[in-house]
């Protein structure tokens, strides 16, 4: 039977973000092409066969993006973005997360299974200027393509637009037998998505960009590089991509319309390859796709696309030839039942602008709004209430768990949503049916992952509890946090600039 090719990019096209009044355009800047920068892995500081040791810094410093003055840029051990990190699943890994930024941060281990809310890193989780904080957890969850960033309430906006954002890979012994390319920076290449608005001598300006729906800027950055090109040496290239952008959406394809394999998505390998020619990603969306260049030559180059933007250009090298072709199947996914009597848990994102919410309610630190028992598996129904006129498509994403998504409308999903996911785009309009467990207790956050809209307040927090060991937490308030600000910049506490709030 000939395989399903898809050539469209699922979404609701008139939920595009090209529709918004906001929308900016990208532009390729007139700059020399240059080598698409891959991150460095973060070497642990120490390692036996049980444990991992790092340290996470996270640092001021300066990037050269553009001709003229580099550009004022936080990061990861890094001087924008950071270096990726590897985890293995079963082992033990403990983190020092120092901060060595002029203000507080927090480390937020986006995509994955630790306990909340301290050790998952939301806003709860302060490491403030000069000290250092330590998490312990112990990595369970199968291998993917995960990513850490910053998520001070209300300022997680500013401080990934700054560069705090990086990814996140985790390995294990299935993905590893699996005709993947894997030689990281070789044939298995990170890709972060990103756009930028510069201003004068290249600086940064997020208070002069600042737009409630999302901030968005002209200039197309892929791990940190303007204009990038990437020397294709093997036939067979796994990009592992991530939407790490405050709010562009992603529409994916090559210049040619070469076709491509979706082999994993936010929580991992999928059940099988989706092969397809465009593919579109929200916000805080992962996408590993395997691109076979076999029918080119040394020389020639093929352009991977955003609508009609170039993103990267694929440089043809001389390269072996590789017959290896993927299976059928990739990998199992689990398929609990829903646990009996049970209620559906119905979650609405509301609004655009300032007006963002969920379930009508702004989003409050001290406020817990759901709660559902460690193991429980349960049923959430997310509905978009925008418009389906002039409304968007809000990226939802759970902290502390990967999820599997059943049904749109009633109907199918998407042909690359059967894996494990911890984001999914919902169309205006559109009510979304996910199965979420919880396998740690804690307090996490839900929300929207514009990233704007959940410092605005499009968040909420639900408990994950054992009835055996209830616990008390200590959830941070917003007048604690504001004060700090106030303090490190020294203004005001009414002073202080939180943009959404």
């Amino acid at each position: 039977m000939a395989k399903k090719v898809y050539t469209d990019y699922f979404f609701d096209e008139p939920a595009y973000n090209t529709h918004d009044g906001g929308y900016i355009p990208l532009v390729t800047p007139k700059v020399d092409p240059q080598s698409l920068a891959i991150p460095p892995l973060l070497q642990p500081d120490r390692q036996t066969d049980t444990d991992d040791y790092y340290t996470v810094t996270a640092q001021e410093s300066e990037t050269q993006f553009l001709p003229g003055k580099k550009t004022k840029t936080w990061g990861y051990n890094a001087g924008f973005l950071g270096q990726t990190i590897v985890f293995r699943n079963g082992k033990q890994t403990h983190i020092d997360l120092q901060n060595k930024l002029p203000e507080l941060t927090t480390f937020h281990w986006h995509g994955l299974n630790v306990p909340g809310p301290i050790t998952d890193g939301g806003c709860h989780a302060p490491v403030y200027p000069g000290q250092t904080n330590h998490i312990d957890f112990k990595v369970h969850q199968p291998a993917a393509t995960t990513w850490l960033h910053a998520h001070p309430c209300p300022s997680t906006a500013t401080q990934v637009w700054k560069g705090l954002a990086t990814m996140v890979i985790i390995k294990d012994d299935v993905e590893d037998q699996l005709p993947l390319p894997r030689n990281y920076g070789v044939d298995d290449i990170p890709m972060v998505l990103q756009d930028r608005e510069f201003h004068e001598d290249n600086q940064f300006d997020y208070r002069a960009d600042y737009d409630p729906d999302g901030v968005q800027g002209h200039t197309a950055l892929v791990n940190g590089t303007v204009n990038p090109y990437f020397d294709v040496t093997t036939q067979r290239v796994r990009l592992r991509i991530l939407d790490g952008s405050n709010r562009r959406e992603w529409r994916l394809h090559f210049n040619d319309d070469l076709e491509f394999a979706q082999v994993g998505s936010d929580g991992g390998i999928l059940p099988a390859p989706v092969y397809m020619t465009k593919v579109m990603m929200t916000c805080a969306e992962r996408d590993e796709i395997v691109v076979d260049f076999g029918k080119y030559q040394p020389g020639d180059e093929v352009t991977l696309m955003t609508d009609d933007t170039p993103l990267c250009r694929f440089r043809i090298k001389a390269f072996k030839p590789d017959d290896t072709t993927l299976p059928d199947h990739l990998v199992d996914i689990p398929d609990e039942a829903p646990t009996a009597d049970l209620p559906v848990r119905k979650i609405t994102m509301d609004g655009m602008d300032d007006e963002v919410a969920l379930n009508g309610k702004k989003f409050d630190m001290e406020r817990i709004d759901a709660r559902q028992k460690v193991g429980d598996v349960a049923i959430w129904e997310i509905r978009n209430t925008n418009s389906t006129e002039n409304g968007m498509v809000h990226p939802f994403h759970v902290h502390g768990t990967q999820f599997t998504v059943l049904s749109r409308n009633g109907g199918p999903v998407y042909p690359n949503e059967h894996g494990l996911k911890d984001t999914v785009g919902v169309n205006p309009g559109e009510t979304v049916r996910i199965k979420v467990k919880f396998e740690l207790t804690g307090v996490y956050m839900y929300h929207c992952h514009i990233i704007e809209h959940e410092d605005g307040g499009m968040m909420a927090q639900i408990e994950s509890y054992d009835p055996e060991h209830p616990q008390t937490y200590h959830l941070m308030d917003m007048d604690t946090l504001r004060n700090a600000f106030a303090e490190e910049q020294g203004v005001k506490p009414e002073d202080v600039w939180m943009p959404g709030m």
